[in-house]
């Protein structure tokens, strides 16, 4: 990203760019930002949008031979359209030859590295990944985001925050936004107003359920459950969540006896490395005999949830109390 932003910096634009990954916030903010940059503010003669997989290629090609008007360049931005995951020879070869009048913005989610068209993208332009943020990068943004707000916040307070909010920057900004509302008339931002304002995200309901199991603190365990059927989520999804939940685990332990450390296991798993870190202290509270007990007791239940051998609610809840019972 360091040559994107020396890009708008300085106004020396590549023709073609492709913004992906998996972090929807960073590739939103430097959309915005390159749109910005490039096409002045109220320019709709100049500057086009296509978004999904129905997207026309000879369309978009037609509108970039089209000079610009009374400007320098055409932006055409193409969102979410596939065309780097299926074969787009005829836009690949056009990129190679395009004008530079010019200039494409690409933003996918996924790419195949091996097509033609990243390549002729990459030989032309900038193609700049936008994956997950690690721990410490997402610290220093949100103390970043509070100290514009002139405000002051704790480490302790922003790990718990990203705790119970989740990983992803976007929700991650909006539970910002909630709490500087909150905290309006407050100097500093408190692990309570963290508590009394932020959101859960479920899949971290789920994960302290699964430790509540893990320490056998069975009471603990089942008001968590209770919490989310009350906030109608259905008893099966829960029980999907929490297989995953010990799918993962399996595959942190199985890693982890391999000598493998946080950042490969992230990687390997595909998991946020903040959230490695966690399944790794997580793993260590069952072994992996007892996992794969509770995974095949988990397809059990679904099983006779399913065909009505069991009540939903109850099957879940019959799952929570056998593994969480004391020894």
């Amino acid at each position: 990203m360091k040559n994107l932003n020396e890009d708008i910096k300085t106004g020396q634009f590549k023709n073609v760019y492709l913004l992906y990954g998996e972090e929807a916030y960073l590739k939103k903010q430097y959309k915005q930002r390159l749109t910005k940059a490039i096409i002045p503010e109220g320019d709709t003669m100049n500057y086009s949008y296509y978004e999904g997989k129905n997207t026309s290629v000879p369309e978009i090609i037609d509108l970039a031979e089209t000079m610009p008007f009374f400007a320098d360049h055409r932006l055409i931005v193409v969102e979410n359209s596939g065309f780097f995951k299926t074969a787009s020879p005829e836009l690949a070869d056009y990129i190679k030859t395009m004008p530079d009048t010019v200039i494409f913005l690409f933003v996918e989610t996924e790419v195949d590295k091996r097509g033609k068209l990243y390549k002729a993208v990459k030989d032309k332009g900038r193609v700049v990944e936008m994956g997950m943020q690690d721990e410490k990068t997402l610290l220093l943004w949100i103390a970043s985001a509070v100290k514009r707000e002139n405000k002051r916040i704790q480490e302790s307070t922003v790990r718990y925050l990203i705790s119970k909010a989740g990983t992803d920057m976007e929700n991650l900004e909006k539970e910002l936004e909630k709490l500087f509302s909150y905290t309006a008339f407050k100097d500093e931002i408190t692990i309570q107003d963290v508590e009394d304002i932020c959101t859960t995200q479920i899949t971290n309901r789920i994960f302290d359920m699964v430790d509540a199991v893990a320490k056998k603190q069975q009471k603990k365990a089942l008001d968590y459950y209770y919490d989310l059927v009350a906030l109608k989520e259905p008893p099966l999804r829960i029980l999907a969540l929490l297989t995953r939940q010990f799918r993962i685990l399996l595959e942190v332990k199985d890693l982890m006896k391999k000598g493998l450390g946080r950042q490969q296991i992230a990687q390997s798993a595909g998991l946020h490395p903040y959230v490695a870190g966690k399944c790794m202290d997580q793993s260590k509270g069952f072994s992996g005999r007892q996992i794969r007990s509770i995974l095949e007791d988990a397809a059990d239940m679904e099983e006779a949830a399913k065909t009505g051998r069991l009540d939903n609610t109850m099957c879940v809840e019959i799952f929570i109390v056998k593994y969480s019972a004391q020894a």
